[in-house]
């Protein structure tokens, strides 16, 4: 089946399949949060990118082949409300931005901008984007042979940037960073995969840049 990215809460995960790296997508928890579990095809080795909620769901989609990190993309709890029940039943890594870990139960080491993941043999590049929270990041991953894809977590959504409760100066800090640290550097064709919601490619959104500097949200 073709993967769109469409899914709902209770329902089952959208799975995309590439040549070194393995998505599936599932909505979970009251605020309809993405977890995203990233597996190597090649050695197995998974990661998943927000362990938000129902840890029973999650453990079925982990499987039998365990977990080597979870990755927190920022310190607000609907996304890390299954962290230390995933933890305990798989023994993985806890990772989060140094900004944000002292806000987020079960941490085991922190990132900075520019540092990777591994996931067997691909590996996913930190981008630090300030402004939905201090320590909110996205993790690329630059398909070798395809386009890149961009996990985004609150930072960045179809339609807009992620919430800023009307603070200024933190608006301005997250559009500066998702504009020059996204939209300059990568192209129309990245894909990327919020914290809620659809996905959408950098190409769908770019052209509304503007509007969102101008109207602050």
């Amino acid at each position: 089946m073709t993967y769109t990215g469409q899914v709902v809460r209770g329902g089952p995960a959208d799975v995309r399949t590439l040549p070194a790296l393995t998505i599936g997508k599932l909505a979970v928890g009251g605020l309809g949060n993405n977890a995203y579990l990233l597996r190597c095809p090649a050695t197995g080795r998974q990661v998943l990118v927000d362990a938000a909620a129902d840890a029973g769901g999650l453990l079925a989609m982990i499987g039998a082949g365990g977990l080597a990190a979870v990755v927190t993309t920022h310190r607000h709890d609907d996304h890390w409300q299954a962290l230390a029940e995933i933890a305990r039943a798989t023994g993985a890594a806890c990772l989060a931005h140094e900004a944000d870990a002292p806000g987020i139960t079960g941490i085991t080491a922190t990132l900075r901008e520019g540092d990777r993941v591994p996931v067997g043999d691909a590996e996913l590049e930190v981008i630090h984007l300030r402004g939905h929270t201090p320590g909110s990041i996205a993790l690329l991953y630059q398909d070798p042979g395809g386009i890149a894809h961009l996990f985004t977590g609150d930072a960045l959504f179809p339609g807009g940037v992620g919430a800023t409760r009307g603070n200024a100066k933190n608006f301005r800090s997250l559009i500066d960073d998702v504009e020059h640290k996204i939209f300059d550097r990568l192209p129309d064709d990245t894909w990327f995969y919020p914290g809620h919601g659809d996905d959408s490619t950098l190409g769908a959104e770019r052209p509304a840049l503007p509007e969102w500097r101008v109207r602050g949200w």
